[in-house]
């Protein structure tokens, strides 16, 4: 088992969780994890950097060839015993980069899958990457703002940016197959 810590980097407050994983589990897997801990919809490319390697799904046309597969790499092969701390990107266009922190390394590999803490909601999809969110952020929190009506209207009328449903979260990870 692993204890992680993955953070939203460039935006405030600090949109952070804490997830229990085994460390057997695939990149694959993981991608999933972090969307659904996160709140993504998975509607985007993404990438994992550990010890210097890009892991993720690699585009089967594109010239660059240094993305390795992910679906068959164990996390804990690819932390390679040495490495405590990685990075996650997702939405490249948004630029969205998340930093992860292996906290703990446990022995029981029979606990299940649980997010265990975290704090505030993830930005909507599209929002523009932390620029976008500080703006989105702005507009929402003023009803005098320019932009307030429309984005509230374009995040379907609501939003909480200290939301987190740790319960929700973890209904959600035991729905998730292999």
């Amino acid at each position: 088992m692993l204890h992680l810590r993955i953070e939203l980097l460039d935006v405030e407050p600090a949109i952070w969780r804490s997830l229990r994983v085994p460390a057997s589990v695939t990149l694959s897997k993981l991608h999933r994890i972090f969307q659904i801990t996160m709140g993504w919809t998975n509607s985007h490319l993404h990438e994992f950097r550990i010890g210097g390697v890009r892991y993720g799904v690699p585009e089967r046309d594109a010239q660059d060839r240094s993305v390795v597969a992910e679906t068959r790499i164990k996390l804990v092969d690819a932390l390679n015993s040495s490495v405590t701390q990685f990075q996650y990107a997702y939405d490249f266009g948004d630029g969205w980069e998340h930093e992860v922190k292996v906290e703990t390394v446990g022995s029981d590999s029979q606990q299940p899958l649980l997010c265990l803490a975290g704090a505030n909601s993830c930005p909507p999809e599209d929002v523009g990457g932390p620029p976008g969110y500080a703006e989105f952020l702005k507009a929402i929190r003023s009803p005098r703002h320019r932009d307030h009506k429309r984005y509230l209207t374009w995040c379907g009328g609501a939003f909480d940016p200290a939301g987190f449903d740790l319960q929700g979260i973890n209904q959600a990870l035991r729905s998730l197959k292999s």
